[in-house]
């Protein structure tokens, strides 16, 4: 019997998955436990047309994220910290300040996303990595100067 799963199911599929299984077994646990109903044609067009919109909406999503990659490629940031009288610096610079100093450009970038090499402690010019998602990244130059 064919049934479209209407929620993850370990060692059958996953939800949408369409599967061919067991009459007892599709009648006995997955259907009486409402884990799937029986495949008919209408639902196996409905499942099909919701996995090509997803397609098409991922594949949008990743053409954003390239673009807006391709857009922060090689933006400098200008960070101010507190600096002692000797020009010792107070603290680190943080990814939410870097994240803040994007936002100021017109980039809107979530902190969790901005990678530093090793944590920012002290004036100068570095450099640090923007990964929006799994092979899109873009790198960025972040100025430290004395506020």
């Amino acid at each position: 019997m064919k049934v479209i799963l209407k929620a993850d199911v370990k060692g059958s599929g996953k939800k949408g998955d369409i599967i061919e299984v067991s009459d007892g077994y599709a009648k006995n646990f997955l259907l009486k436990k409402g884990l799937a109903e029986v495949a008919t044609a209408s639902g196996i067009n409905e499942i099909r047309q919701k996995r090509t919109a997803e397609a098409y909406h991922k594949a949008e999503n990743v053409k954003a994220l390239q673009e807006l990659a391709a857009n922060m490629k090689g933006v400098e940031v200008e960070v101010s910290i507190k600096v002692g009288e000797n020009g010792k610096v107070f603290g680190s610079v943080t990814t939410a300040q870097i994240a803040s100093a994007l936002a100021e450009k017109g980039f809107d970038v979530d902190k969790k996303k901005i990678l530093l090499k090793e944590p920012i402690k002290t004036l100068g010019a570095f450099s640090a990595e923007v990964r929006l998602m799994e092979g899109v990244s873009a790198k960025i130059s972040v100025n430290v100067v004395p506020a």
